[in-house]
């Protein structure tokens, strides 16, 4: 369900959505309204069902003398049809590039990937957040489950700092700050040679001060030491911690990072933090609440990956009523999900134990 969160002093609406074929229908609407440019970036866009309508929309408005740009990793969609992607687009008039394509002589580049996934059609109305463009958020299409993710609709200054962000991107041109304060909140990109560890400061510091609860929703969980304390240190001084995780996982590599994860939650659960495994589908939210009155959405997990290595895109802000919404989804959630309980967890068979020492070995890699 999609729902509209005022958004500051402009009154622009920051619009939520959780349902993969309502966002579809709405950002290839932007795209068929564009009159001059659709900006378009994402970690996976796959040759199927959902990627061949997004591919149609692009073509008609390149065709139709709209400038078309679209930058996509070559990581994540390694295995989701590249080469087709890249013919229909290209045969179209859409310009296409891949971020960090394979290159022998620099194979450490491949490891830094560009997880954004955003559109701007005008520089009018944006998209981001953590749908990519494939089946698997599609119910039409992919069925009862569809993935669980989170995406919002901008307009006004948050769109137009989207735009910013891209063009920025596009020309690699690093920005000096790794933040674009606007009316309506903060965009935070790690693009930035100074806003590598912005994030993950960021989120130190909000857990650190949180008074009254931390609601955290992230499918991939292998924070680094300072997190860890700041989450154990808030659950300690009496503060809410509740952390909202996958418990089916529907990628390969994604196991191994949950066994990463896995590693962890013993002292974790000691510290009295609460950590809740999502049982219906995959989720791949992310998403932050903390207090009631401060919230976070975006593409970032809370992992080694997102906070020190990928480029992310995410929006902090205070709007009570977006606050109010996601904390609403964090709770419907909540309810479909079951607890991790601190004895059973301790009584786990060894083998697994062992998994999990092997994960959390290679976390820096995943």
């Amino acid at each position: 369900m999609a729902v509209q969160a005022s958004a500051g002093k402009s009154h622009d609406a920051v619009r939520v959505y959780t349902e993969g074929d309502e966002l579809y229908e709405d950002m290839l609407a932007a795209i068929r309204s564009a009159r001059r440019c659709v900006k378009f970036e994402s970690y996976i866009f796959a040759d199927d069902e959902v990627g061949r309508r997004f591919i149609e929309a692009l073509v008609e408005r390149a065709k139709a003398g709209v400038q078309v740009l679209v930058y996509i990793d070559a990581v994540g969609s390694l295995f989701s049809g590249p080469r087709a992607v890249e013919k229909a687009l290209k045969d179209g008039g859409v310009e296409v590039r891949w971020f960090q394509r394979w290159n022998w002589r620099d194979p450490a580049r491949y490891n830094r990937r560009n997880h954004r996934k955003l559109l701007v059609v005008d520089g009018r109305i944006g998209f981001f957040g953590g749908f990519n463009i494939h089946r698997e958020n599609s119910h039409s299409v992919f069925g009862e489950t569809r993935w669980r993710d989170t995406h919002v609709r901008v307009t006004g200054a948050l769109a137009r700092g989207l735009q910013t962000l891209f063009d920025a991107f596009w020309r690699n041109q690093v920005r000096p700050h790794p933040e674009l304060q606007v009316p309506e909140g903060m965009l935070i990109t790690n693009y930035s040679r100074r806003g590598r560890n912005h994030l993950h400061r960021l989120y130190g510091r909000k857990f650190a001060e949180a008074k009254r609860y931390i609601h955290l929703t992230t499918p991939y969980f292998v924070p680094d030491r300072r997190t860890r304390r700041e989450l154990m240190r808030a659950a300690r001084r009496g503060v809410e911690v509740q952390l909202l995780v996958p418990h089916r996982i529907d990628e390969k590599l994604a196991r191994v990072v949950q066994w990463a994860a896995h590693a962890l939650y013993g002292n974790l659960l000691a510290a009295g933090v609460q950590i809740h495994e999502y049982l219906p589908r995959m989720l791949h939210a992310k998403t932050l609440v903390v207090d009631g009155d401060w919230c976070t959405v975006g593409t970032a997990n809370v992992d080694y990956r997102s906070f020190f290595l990928n480029y992310e895109l995410t929006l902090v802000s205070t709007d009570r009523a977006l606050v109010d919404r996601l904390e609403a989804d964090f709770q419907a959630d909540l309810n479909q999900s079951v607890r991790i309980q601190p004895k059973r967890w301790e009584r786990r068979h060894r083998w697994l134990k062992f998994l999990e020492t092997l994960g959390w070995a290679v976390r820096r890699w995943l």
